[in-house]
């Protein structure tokens, strides 16, 4: 009997854009804090980067849900929450686990801010790089479409602009 591919295939859609609009989060940041564009108003852009963080979370959750729904590979709601407890590409699922967690608490500190100050808040923000790194490394070993060239590329393309973007910003 074939299974349904359904969960499967939202699951790797939410994944990948969960990926998207972390990078074009990253990037909404990068361009907050390095302004190249006078023509961008920073109230619209910080918006812009608070909506994408939190869409970003959001396809996150849908991705962990259908990966829990969907019965290819068995996922348990702890191993979305407990790294290393994924048997699947063990390794590259814990870092994505961890950085889901490291991301968690970073969006959430947009509300912590006035609370515990803006000084552990911008450094809490550094964060942001490993965990976009820990995001890529995730998507690209444990990804199932990693060896695509559309999936190559768009790794390589998300890696690149946030290099550049961190670049022109340093």
């Amino acid at each position: 009997m074939k299974t349904d591919p359904t969960w499967w295939l939202l699951a790797r859609a939410s994944g990948i854009t969960a990926y998207v609009l972390l990078t074009a989060s990253v990037l909404a940041g990068l361009v907050l804090k390095s302004r190249p564009f006078p023509s961008l108003k920073p109230p619209a852009v910080l918006d812009a980067h608070r909506l994408l963080s939190l869409l970003s979370v959001t396809a996150l959750g849908i991705h962990m849900a259908t990966l829990v729904l969907d019965r290819a590979v068995p996922v348990s709601i702890a191993a979305l929450f407990v790294p290393g407890l994924l048997e699947y590409r063990t390794v590259w699922s814990a870092v994505g686990v961890v950085a889901a967690e490291a991301l968690l608490v970073v969006v959430v500190s947009f509300w912590l801010r006035k609370r515990i100050g803006t000084a552990r808040w911008r450094t809490l923000h550094w964060a942001t790089y490993p965990i976009f790194v820990a995001v890529t490394v995730h998507g690209v070993f444990a990804g199932t479409d990693s060896g695509q060239t559309w999936a190559v590329l768009a790794y390589g393309g998300a890696a690149g602009m946030v290099v550049a973007a961190t670049a022109w910003r340093a």
